[in-house]
């Protein structure tokens, strides 16, 4: 059986990409699945790798903030603050695309999403691609379509390595992500910024940098990664509870197949497999998809999360694993 290359320089990963080939990265939230943002066939791969819907947009990620108006036409003025005061961080900005940004980024949509990657490996990787004529990736998290997002290059050999391997595709080694959950995702395109998706940049940090009232959504917002009902889940069960409702959990819970994800404050009740003893919510933040993978792993049928509370990245954290909560009809 052939195994998938697992990387450590970058030029190799330069080399397999311009040649058209994927190439699994690391960012500082997850894992994404990258290829040439301008070669059509490699994203067709991108979508087929993770049997992704191809209405589904992508992000595109660029070396530095000043390519960006390569994908979008014109940012807001509190926008340009915005990214030049986060960029290279976890942060992605939707504005109204260019024609470089093709449907089969966009989703058929006429806005593009772009965000500047803070993981060293990343950059290198993007500026190296720059000088070959790579205006940017699209690196969608690395992983089949809804499942929990890969956070190291291991949890990547597990869940596409065989399709990699086979399609001589590889993976760039970078280490652990150290956010762990996927960017802020802010529409762009009016006089006030819209978070779409929630991340570790949060409301309050947009506010303060920007000057200006972060507004509600929209039902007409634009579609976005990460942005179904369904999303990010493990094959075990994930139940949101509060500390107080682990005692009173029904006698008909099976301990030994219930696995528990909290701050190590809460205590572990009998019989249950601690998965994650986070100090803070960005250690919970950073630890909670390896945690989830741990108990598929493990293969318990149950994993009971305390969520942490606050409205810093614990939105992000909350709206995960709500996300990853939703039973899906014919699961």
């Amino acid at each position: 059986m052939i195994s998938v290359e697992v990387l450590h320089d970058v030029d190799t990963a330069v080399a397999l990409i311009t040649a058209g080939h994927l190439c699994a990265i690391p960012t500082e939230t997850v894992y994404g699945l990258a290829a040439d943002a301008g070669n059509s066939p490699a994203i067709a791969r991108v979508f087929a790798a993770k049997g992704r819907p191809s209405d589904h947009p992508l992000i595109v990620h660029v070396a530095d903030v000043s390519y960006v108006g390569d994908w979008i036409q014109e940012l807001p003025e509190w926008a340009v603050v915005l990214v030049n005061a986060v960029w290279p961080g976890p942060l992605t900005v939707v504005g109204t695309r260019t024609q470089v940004a093709t449907d089969d980024i966009t989703g058929g949509q006429d806005t593009v999403a772009v965000r500047v990657p803070a993981h060293p490996l990343a950059l290198e990787l993007l500026k190296k691609l720059r000088e070959q004529g790579v205006l940017g990736l699209v690196a969608p998290s690395a992983n089949s379509f809804g499942h929990v997002s890969p956070t190291t290059a291991q949890h990547v050999v597990e869940e596409l390595g065989a399709y990699l391997a086979e399609h001589g595709d590889a993976i760039l080694d970078g280490g652990p992500c150290e956010v762990g959950v996927e960017s802020t995702i802010v529409l762009a395109t009016s006089d006030q910024p819209v978070i779409l998706r929630p991340g570790a940049i949060t409301q309050s940090d947009i506010e303060r940098i920007t000057g200006v009232q972060v507004a509600e959504a929209s039902s007409d917002a634009p579609r976005v990664s990460g942005g179904l009902a369904s999303h990010y889940a493990p094959t075990a069960n994930v139940v949101l509870v509060d500390a107080e409702e682990l005692d009173g959990l029904p006698q008909s819970v099976d301990a030994e197949s219930a696995g528990l994800i909290a701050l190590s404050s809460v205590p572990t009740p009998t019989g249950f497999t601690r998965l994650s003893s986070a100090n803070t919510s960005s250690e919970f933040a950073a630890q909670l998809y390896s945690a989830m993978r741990e108990a598929d792993r493990r293969r318990l049928s149950v994993i009971y999360v305390v969520a942490p509370t606050g409205t810093g990245i614990e939105r992000a954290i909350v709206d995960r694993l709500s996300r990853a909560s939703v039973q899906v009809e014919g699961q």
